[in-house]
């Protein structure tokens, strides 16, 4: 057995040529080693600086009396994220797949893409619009992370495109027709669904995209489906489509208010809908009318509430009460922001975008619906002005966020989703209809090569 004290061993004729290891040697290596590793540091921060969004603020680490930054600027966290962006989406053109037209334009073809850029609905074709724009494209299917599938059915919908037996035939035909959607089996897929109904406008969305990706406002429809089709797990909740006039660069329509000049406490503008929230915010304002604006507004008729004069309204607040309506999301919270007016959440339900780089307790307030009431007037009328001041300068900072712009912008509704999709990409594929060999070949059930796989295909 070898002892520790033995005679060392002799490794070859390499050991006679070998040098003493000197202090001047080792001072050497050390200082190559620390100069290694700043030039590494120095070339990860420029990497990082050039490729990374700056999206509003971080509000996770932040004071009362303010929020704290790296220089000014945000990026989303690395981890699970990466620090860069790094990217790429194939999105599928219109006349590539058998039926994507009907989900876009209606069976005739009749819907327009300019009147379902409007109301709630807009985001679907935005998104749409500014990925074929993105820097994040690709014209390579081989080569994509995720793929895009455009549809306007929301729109098409309620413009008569469409019923709702159409929409659900037509996406099954469309799905069939894809072999890098049966790959995956959807996962590496991406839906968007811009309305509270989300993705159950497609009826038979749980056989088919339950693994998909779908971008969403609403996180949750428990109160008129059996389930929800948000899983907070795979699925990307987005910001609601705020008015362009109101989020374009330099001056929109209707400038805020400051504080002084505001007539009342909170307002809430919108309709009963026999919601049990919003019909007791209306009851309030009758007891309270110095205090909480509730207008009955007018959709038709000469008494209409336009554009103007709805932001008109509701920038004569220091509080933008939004409560829940037909589902849990409220556009009125992002609304909110851009006359610059507190929102108070008084949905329990909803779901929040960009939670990983925005603490909305900084920029908003969330109150129990159950007590709506006095107790809430009485709570906001305690806050002093400089922290109502405070919470308005922080919402000014992240409220980029909810502007559909290009994520060639340093802030951006579409950069900050390009971001949550990359924490999604998987780098392997499989389905219950996928299988591979040896040699790394994906086959289907019949052995089939995944290049030789022609539409239509069973589904996974």
């Amino acid at each position: 057995m070898a002892s520790l004290t033995s005679k060392p061993r002799n490794f070859g004729a390499y050991s006679h040529y070998a040098t003493p290891c000197t202090r001047t040697h080792q001072i050497g290596a050390l200082f190559l080693v620390v100069s290694t590793f700043f030039v590494t540091r120095l070339f990860d921060q420029w990497l990082s600086d050039s490729n990374s969004v700056t999206p509003a603020i971080d509000l996770r680490h932040t004071s009362s009396s303010g929020i704290t930054s790296d220089n000014g600027i945000l990026r989303w966290p690395e981890g699970g994220y990466g620090s860069h962006l790094s990217l790429k989406i194939y999105v599928y053109d219109e006349n590539e797949i058998d039926g994507l037209k009907e989900l876009m334009y209606g069976r005739d073809g009749s819907v327009k893409t300019a009147a379902c850029l409007k109301g709630q609905w807009g985001s679907q074709v935005k998104i749409h619009k500014l990925l074929l724009e993105s820097k994040s494209r690709t014209s390579k299917k081989d080569e994509a992370d995720l793929f895009f599938v455009p549809a306007y059915v929301k729109c098409v919908r309620m413009l008569g495109g469409l019923n709702d037996k159409e929409i659900n035939h037509t996406y099954v035909k469309v799905l069939s027709q894809m072999p890098y959607f049966r790959r995956s089996g959807g996962r590496d897929h991406i839906f968007v669904f811009p309305s509270g109904a989300g993705a159950h406008l497609f009826r038979s969305w749980s056989t088919f995209i339950n693994r998909s990706i779908i971008l969403t406002p609403e996180g949750d429809r428990t109160d008129k489906k059996d389930t929800t089709a948000f899983n907070t797990w795979k699925d990307i909740i987005i910001p609601g489509n705020v008015d362009d006039a109101m989020t374009k660069n330099g001056q929109p329509d209707v400038q805020p208010l400051p504080l002084p000049k505001r007539k009342y406490l909170a307002n809430y503008l919108g309709r009963a809908q026999g919601k049990a929230g919003r019909l007791k915010l209306i009851d309030l304002s009758k007891q309270y009318p110095d205090k909480l604006e509730c207008p009955d507004l007018k959709f038709s008729g000469t008494e209409k509430f336009g554009r103007t004069t709805y932001f008109e309204h509701l920038r004569n607040a220091k509080f933008c009460l939004a409560p829940r309506g037909e589902s849990s999301w409220t556009l009125r919270f992002y609304e909110s922001f851009f006359v610059e007016c507190v929102p108070v959440l008084l949905s329990d339900h909803a779901e929040l975008p960009f939670q990983n780089v925005v603490d909305y307790a900084q920029v908003s307030i969330k109150w129990p619906s159950t007590r709506i009431g006095a107790e809430l007037l009485g709570y906001l009328a305690s806050i002093p002005d400089r922290d109502i001041e405070r919470m308005i300068a922080r919402g000014r900072k992240i409220r980029c966020l909810f502007v559909y712009g290009p994520d060639s912008a340093s802030c951006s509704a579409v950069k900050g989703i390009l971001w949550e999709l990359q924490r999604k990409v998987r780098h392997f594929h499989q389905s219950t209809e996928t299988f591979w060999l040896h040699n790394g070949s994906v086959v289907n059930r019949e052995l089939a090569h995944f290049s030789s796989w022609r539409p239509p295909m069973p589904l996974p």
